[in-house]
Parts: structure tokens; C-alpha cells; sequence
């Protein structure tokens, strides 16, 4: 029987995905792994089939992987060459133990050399290097998870301003939850060769998005646009730092390097995260959650803790 990996079922998107692909598989095939032991033993716990996994242990990964046909790559939550690196290893590894497919969440529009984003960078590096292997592949292309958003838009409702450089431009925003359930369907999917597009129900503006918080929650939060350089003004006082190797404050309600929020922003507003498609639905037969909805269960839906082995 098939068995198929779910790597980083500790983290707030691995979670989802490893609760998901229990209603999808047997039991039998499925392979939950984690950094640590900690990380995995809810699943021990319950029968299932689990490994530790350091994505800075080729060896290691090659050993865990043995008898898989499938692996789910969470993109990892930091930037650079470090999220290259870890990235590159759970390649090899796949590669190594024989692994027939993997299927890696990446970023809308990634490959464009016109995008900005410095998140995308590695997100098309990851793909080109998946390319030029022998492995079978699905790429994931995620909207921004408007989980992201929601949470702003609550830290800045006690200002009464939103304030970012994303102006008029458009994003389909996507939960992360379905982001998650995406890729649980992908790995339960007969896909090969496939970049699929997992994008909310709607394109937006950020005003459009923060209109919508207003007319649920009754408050009178206003967008105001401003600087790439204001952005990062910004972040620096709420002590965000500019890089992913920078210390993150503690219960942060911006847990992302500003680097990547200000160019990811910058992005939004020169029109290069616009994309939109069926994907979703297509691939899942569920229409993705609108932000009035998330809004209207905001609790649900807000972005989390961050750390260093969180995906």
C-alpha cells in the first residue's frame, strides 16, 4: 500500500493538513512526521505511523522518507539561504529513498522575475531546483493567508488606521486552513506535473478587506497607504525585525521578517499578486472561506505564534 509523508504536523499548517489527510487516506498509508518527538507524539498516541524528521539531516531525511511514494514540503518559515538549504535537503532526500512525488506550498506568481517579493525568490528556487530532479511534482501556489490580515486589522483597530503600502492593489486573500486542506487533497490526488493556483474566492483590496471588518465587528477602521519606507517605519516601532534572522517578540501580531511583509506589500500594489483561478475548488469540490466569514469567526482565524519549527 502507498504510504505517504506529512512533514511538520506540529506546526499550524501541518496540523491541519495531517487532520485532513485522515479523512482522505487509510490509516495504513499515512506517515506523520515532525522535528521532535514531542511534535508527533499526539499521532503516536493514536496508532499512526511517526518519524522524526531535521530537515538539516540529509542522512536522516533519506532514512525517513524510505517507502514513501509521497511527501508534503511545508515551505519553511524563514527566508534566505537557510529556507533554501532546508528546502534542498528534503529534495535530496526525496530523491535518495526513492520518493515518487512531492508536493511543495509555494507562492502565487513566484516565478515571475518582474515580482518583487522577496519571499518569492526562494519559492521559485525551490521549484526550479524540484524541476530539475527526476521527481514528479505539485506546486501549491498560495494566495497571502488572510489570517495575516485579520490579525492586523485587530491590532490596528485600537488606532482606528490601518496603515500599509499595499494602496489599490488586488489579492485573492486565502485561510490558511484551506491552504492546509489543499495540500492534504493534493497528496491524496492522482495530479502529476501540476501548478495549481490556491486562491481565495474574491479579489480584493486591502480597503475592500477592511471595509468588510468594519460592517462585521462594527468599527470605524480607516486604510491609509503609505511609503515602502514608512512600512518598514512601521514594523521597526512594533519591533518586528527586517530579517527572518532577527528575534521575534513573543506572541508578536506580525510574526513575519518586515523584509518580506514591505516587499511582499509592494508586490500587492504593483499588481503582481492578482491571481485568481478555480483551483481550489477544483481540486478540493469546497468553495475557500470568504473573509466576511473569517471575520464573523474571527477567533478562528487569526495568525498564531511563530517558532523556529513551526510551517
Amino acid at each position: 500500500m502507498d504510504k505517504y509523508i506529512f512533514t511538520g504536523v506540529d506546526g499550524n499548517f501541518g496540523g491541519i493538513a495531517a487532520e485532513t489527510a485522515i479523512k482522505l487516506l487509510d490509516k495504513s498509508q499515512l506517515i506523520f512526521t515532525a522535528p521532535t518527538e514531542k511534535g508527533i507524539a499526539k499521532y503516536r498516541n493514536q496508532g499512526y505511523e511517526t518519524r522524526v524528521t531535521d530537515f538539516n539531516d540529509p542522512d536522516g531525511l533519506a532514512k525517513a522518507f524510505q517507502g514513501a511514494k509521497k511527501v508534503l514540503l511545508i515551505s519553511m518559515p524563514f527566508v534566505g539561504e537557510k529556507r533554501r538549504q532546508a528546502h534542498k535537503n528534503v529534495i535530496d532526500a526525496c530523491v535518495a529513498s526513492g520518493v515518487q512525488q512531492i508536493v511543495y506550498t509555494s507562492l502565487v506568481n513566484s516565478t515571475d522575475p518582474t515580482n518583487p517579493s522577496i519571499e518569492k525568490l526562494d519559492h521559485a528556487w525551490t521549484e526550479s531546483y524540484v524541476e530539475n530532479t527526476e521527481l514528479d511534482y505539485i506546486f501549491l501556489r498560495n494566495s497571502q493567508y488572510a489570517e495575516a490580515m485579520i490579525t492586523n486589522y485587530f491590532t490596528m483597530a485600537k488606532t482606528g488606521v490601518l496603515a500599509n503600502n499595499q494602496g489599490d492593489g488586488k489579492m485573492a486573500y486565502i485561510s490558511r486552513q484551506d491552504c492546509a486542506i489543499a495540500a492534504a487533497y493534493a497528496m491524496a490526488s492522482d495530479l502529476e506535473h501540476s501548478i495549481l493556483n490556491i486562491n481565495g474566492p474574491e479579489l480584493m483590496t486591502i480597503s475592500d478587506l477592511v471595509n468588510i471588518g468594519n460592517k462585521v465587528t462594527g468599527n470605524d477602521v480607516k486604510y491609509q497607504e503609505i511609503t515602502d519606507e514608512q512600512d518598514y517605519e512601521v514594523f521597526d516601532k512594533m519591533g518586528v525585525p527586517r530579517t527572518t534572522d532577527g528575534k521575534f517578540k513573543k506572541d508578536s501580531s506580525a510574526p513575519f521578517s518586515s523584509d518580506g511583509m514591505v516587499t511582499f506589500g509592494k508586490a500587492i500594489r504593483e499588481g503582481k499578486m492578482g491571481t485568481f483561478s478555480k483551483d481550489f475548488f477544483k481540486l478540493t469540490g469546497q468553495q475557500p472561506r470568504t473573509v466576511q466569514s473569517m471575520f464573523e469567526s474571527s477567533d478562528e482565524y487569526q495568525i498564531g505564534a511563530r517558532h523556529s519549527v513551526d510551517a
